[in-house]
């Protein structure tokens, strides 16, 4: 079965039609970047644009960077803040809409390197925040959003997102000793068994995880910044009551 997935994030909105059994795209991803400033009614027209793109009549996941219960978006920290108490499902034409990092997570989980793990597994994505998804033997504890953890009195994705790097003008050892700051902060405070490190920084994994020592051991994503693509699709379709694929792991 195909799902369309797409990905709102703080710097561009991506989709593509996913096979949820393989956890695959099946077309060639499109992305948009995300309008300034990135306000409910814009970031909508890109969403229904992707639709259209790929001709879709099926089901529809989407990704939202902030808390969303039961569709409804309560933060929205690296969007705008016109998005707080907006119903995102009834505004994407009732798709099935969820956090990003929970998006990831749960592709990681469930075609990742994440598949069968038990214990308490961390995915953290760095990005233009730092999104987090925990799972405590598999089950998905939503709207986390350790990214807002307090370090030196600001939040933590202030001091260590790839945005920080770039703003910031970081050195990958440089901006990855940030990160093993960060990283000791949410190890002291969940005693992980395991730290997924997703986003598009996972795709130079080489050039900082080398430098992030922690009792935890730390990897890379395997479905790197594919992964809430593929997620949004498995949560649509888990929503729209269809079959996907075998999967150690639960949602809560």
């Amino acid at each position: 079965m195909e799902v369309l997935g797409i990905d709102i994030g703080g710097s561009g909105v991506k989709g593509a039609p996913v096979d949820i059994e393989a956890g695959e795209f099946t077309q060639e991803r499109l992305r948009i970047p995300t309008p300034r400033p990135a306000e409910p009614g814009p970031v909508a027209e890109v969403v229904a644009e992707i639709v259209a793109h790929f001709g879709w009549t099926g089901p529809v996941g989407v990704t939202f960077p902030g808390v969303v219960m039961d569709g409804v978006v309560r933060t929205a920290v690296n969007l705008h803040p016109s998005w707080v108490g907006v119903n995102a499902a009834e505004l994407f034409g009732g798709a099935s809409v969820l956090n990003d990092a929970d998006a990831a997570g749960l592709a990681e989980m469930t075609f990742g390197k994440g598949r069968g793990e038990r214990g308490t597994v961390l995915m953290l994505t760095f990005g233009t925040g730092i999104g987090s998804a925990l799972f405590v033997d598999g089950t998905l504890v939503p709207n986390t959003e350790l990214g807002h953890l307090e370090l030196h009195g600001k939040d933590a994705e202030q001091r260590a997102s790839d945005r920080a790097r770039e703003e910031h003008d970081l050195g990958w050892h440089e901006w990855a000793k940030r990160v093993r700051e960060y990283l000791k902060h949410v190890e002291m405070l969940f005693s992980p068994s395991l730290i997924i490190i997703g986003g598009g920084v996972s795709k130079k994994a080489d050039k900082f995880l080398p430098h992030l020592h922690l009792d935890t051991p730390v990897i890379p994503a395997e479905l790197e910044n594919q992964a809430g693509i593929v997620g949004a699709a498995r949560a649509a379709a888990r929503s729209s009551g269809q079959p996907d694929s075998d999967s150690a792991m639960s949602e809560s």
